[in-house]
């Protein structure tokens, strides 16, 4: 039996309830704040991947052709910042944990809507001085900040690249500390832990390193600003520091951050998957336990980085065998849901074909991460194309092939409205194809020697560039056509209804949109995730 906890003056739905630019500026639901979000992170990444666009061209010969060194140096440092800082980082706990989780556990908002349009605020402010430092002549140390270069050397616009980035951290904690306290205390009756979604499990673990990780790297970046313009001797040598302590701090919360990006799609992968082979997933408690598992293990693996710059042996062989754990967990949740795949009555809609992307650019991002584990290889190839490879076979083989699933997967939740399934699918293939055309190549070269961060390289390497830089148009392609598609849906496409999926959840249970409050009385919960089992096991 629903009891009913909430008195609506009405049942508005969230697009309705208010149309002006300044309700939505001053909104404190948390559907509109996922939209400001959507909008705001999508800017991100088409810069983002206009600058991609422009290296890939560079690169398509081995001379120096549009641009000089110093220019690219900027150029792949904008990519970097905007990407991992604007888009990857917020992209599915701003827009889809924002709307979603309180769908999912069956309350009315997050429990600080306040706080949560603040962290919008937060994000914008940082996100307007990022494009400030683009227009001002940008950054050329590289997204990682390296010092002493970074704090006593370059002449490019390191403070306020800094601060932005130390703002946008704020963002990032606030959204985190929503989400924990939410997922705490506003769980519909009978919305147990073992109840949960496995996407809740993932948040709740992303949410973790946002609280633990960001004040460090905040703190770094204050570090790094205060030798910059005092002259504090923190990491440069000639003032007494030592560069190694800024790889460490860096690296604590950057290779935590990874997960921060990676851990969200694997609980929209959980999702989707569950949907489209209309069974539980196999080992729920060991997929949700090993979301916990990857969040702590990612604190303990970060001096993989610098097996290069100089550390004892010892601590090498530590790191080294941590790195090899971390990749357990994740390894869980591959075979889990390639087991719950097995005999499922799978339906290849298009976020089933960006799940199943997903699974397969992302163990062999997972697999060549093992390559970077071990010593004496990555020393030959830290420093070349094999490390750019790996790292986008995770970051955009397995955290946009997840975002673009949650976000087609709950787009009729989201709208209310249908997009096109030809064109969508479409978009996933050439997605797919264009991907693996663009970065493969990249491992061979890598593996081959051709140094990373150069705009030059031996003529030997051109094949295998014009290779991926053919790819990265078909990719385009690919990621272009969802905006047109999506965007239409919203004047031309037909009306969703609760549930266009059949799938299980109480995000299914309410209009598409959602009224203004999610629920007109607070739903019971009387069976765990993913019931598709016996009619009579329902969520009442």
């Amino acid at each position: 039996m629903a009891v009913p906890t909430l008195a609506l003056p009405q049942k508005k739905n969230y697009i309705n309830a208010g149309s002006g630019l300044k309700s939505w500026l001053l909104t404190t639901d948390h559907k509109r704040i996922a939209i400001l979000y959507l909008i705001s992170i999508s800017i991100m990444f088409l810069l983002g991947g206009l600058m991609a666009a422009l290296i890939r061209m560079e690169l398509l010969t081995p001379a120096a052709d549009l641009m000089g060194s110093d220019d690219y140096n900027r150029l792949f440092t904008s990519h970097g910042v905007v990407m991992i800082f604007g888009f990857l980082i917020p992209s599915i706990p701003a827009v889809l944990g924002n709307f979603l989780i309180p769908l999912m556990i069956g309350a009315k908002d997050l429990a600080f809507p306040r706080v949560n349009l603040l962290s919008w605020y937060i994000y914008m402010v940082a996100g307007v001085m990022v494009l400030w430092v683009l227009f001002n002549g940008g950054l050329d140390t590289g997204w990682t900040f390296y010092t002493p270069y970074s704090s006593s050397v370059s002449t490019s616009e390191v403070l306020p690249t800094t601060l932005a980035v130390f703002i946008m951290g704020f963002s990032s904690i606030l959204t985190g500390l929503n989400f924990i306290v939410t997922i705490h205390t506003m769980r519909a009756p009978g919305m147990t832990w073992f109840r949960m979604p496995l996407f809740l499990w993932s948040m709740y673990a992303t949410s973790l390193i946002m609280l633990l990780g960001t004040p460090v790297l905040g703190i770094t970046m204050l570090l790094l600003f205060a030798e910059r313009v005092f002259g504090v001797g923190i990491f440069d040598p000639a003032l007494g520091g030592d560069p190694l302590l800024f790889q460490h701090f860096f690296w604590f919360y950057s290779h935590p951050a990874v997960y921060i990006m990676i851990l969200p799609s694997m609980g929209v992968i959980s999702e989707v998957i569950a949907a489209f082979t209309r069974k539980r997933i196999f080992g729920y408690r060991f997929v949700a336990f090993s979301s916990i598992a990857i969040a702590i293990f990612g604190f303990l693996v970060w001096a993989h980085h610098m097996f290069v710059a100089g550390m004892s042996i010892h601590a090498a062989l530590i790191f080294s065998l941590l790195s090899y754990l971390v990749a357990i967990p994740s390894a869980i949740k591959v075979f889990n849901w390639s087991a719950t795949l097995y005999k499922g009555s799978i339906q290849f809609s298009t976020p089933m074909l960006y799940a199943m992307g997903f699974l397969g650019l992302f163990t062999i991002g997972g697999l060549t991460g093992l390559f970077l584990s071990a010593l004496a290889l990555d020393v030959h190839v830290t420093d070349t194309y094999f490390v750019v490879a790996h790292f986008h076979f995770i970051m955009v083989g397995g955290a946009v092939m997840g975002y673009l699933a949650g976000l087609h997967f709950w787009w009729p939740k989201i709208t209310g409205r249908m997009y096109s399934e030809t064109w969508a699918k479409l978009a996933a293939l050439i997605t797919f194809i264009g991907f693996n055309v663009t970065f493969f190549p990249q491992f061979i070269v890598g593996f081959l020697g051709m140094p990373r961060r150069y705009h030059t390289y031996a003529p030997e390497f051109q094949v295998l560039n014009i290779l991926s830089t053919a790819g990265a148009s078909i990719l385009a392609v690919g990621m272009i056509l969802p905006i047109f598609y999506l965007t239409s849906s919203l004047w031309s496409g037909k009306r969703a209804g609760k549930n266009p999926w059949g799938a299980a959840g109480l995000e299914w249970e309410t209009e598409s949109p959602p009224p203004q409050f999610n629920f007109d009385e607070t739903p019971v919960v009387t069976v765990g995730a993913y019931n598709y089992g016996p009619v009579e096991d329902k969520i009442g």
